[in-house]
């Protein structure tokens, strides 16, 4: 018998796991169709995967060697609240396809962003806003009440005032 010397860590969604996953989308953003694989992480982590390996190949790889991810990561599912937050990746990914949801934001507003900073913005939301200076995508952020919360991971920060 074959034992396998690493346990899987990645979960290739079915077809229908995927649809699932295009119709929260859809609903939050306007993004109607995912190309290739969708590959999840024990993190729920999201990846789109387009190469030539197959579902088996990538399992039998995993059984060998403790891979951790596989394509570009874009998209968290957030847990608690079934939604799914796009990352910067993802929102270049799709957008052509991002209709709905969106935020537009000045130039000192785009400054504070990209330096990881929170917005202290009333968009009467509450939910997920892909974020936007003139046509650039941003990331996703998270509006509440009062302002909206900022993902964009340290490292890749701006650091000081040289944006424009």
């Amino acid at each position: 018998m074959k034992h396998n010397k690493y346990p899987p860590r990645l979960k290739i969604l079915s077809e229908y796991e995927k649809e699932q996953i295009e119709n929260k989308l859809n609903g939050q953003f306007g993004i109607k169709k995912i190309p290739g694989k969708i590959i999840q992480t024990k993190t729920d982590r999201l990846y789109l995967f387009e190469g030539n390996l197959n579902e088996k190949q990538i399992q039998k790889i995993e059984s060998i060697l403790p891979i951790e991810k596989i394509g570009i990561y874009f998209a968290t599912i957030s847990p608690g609240e079934n939604k799914i937050r796009l990352s910067i990746e993802g929102t270049h990914i799709f957008k052509e396809q991002i209709i709905k949801n969106t935020f537009n934001l000045n130039e000192e507003q785009t400054e504070k962003w990209m330096m990881g900073q929170e917005l202290d913005i009333q968009t009467g939301k509450r939910e997920f806003l892909i974020m936007k200076y003139k046509e650039d995508f941003l990331g996703t952020g998270k509006a509440s009440e009062l302002k909206i919360n900022n993902f964009i991971p340290k490292s890749r920060r701006l650091k000081g005032k040289n944006f424009t």
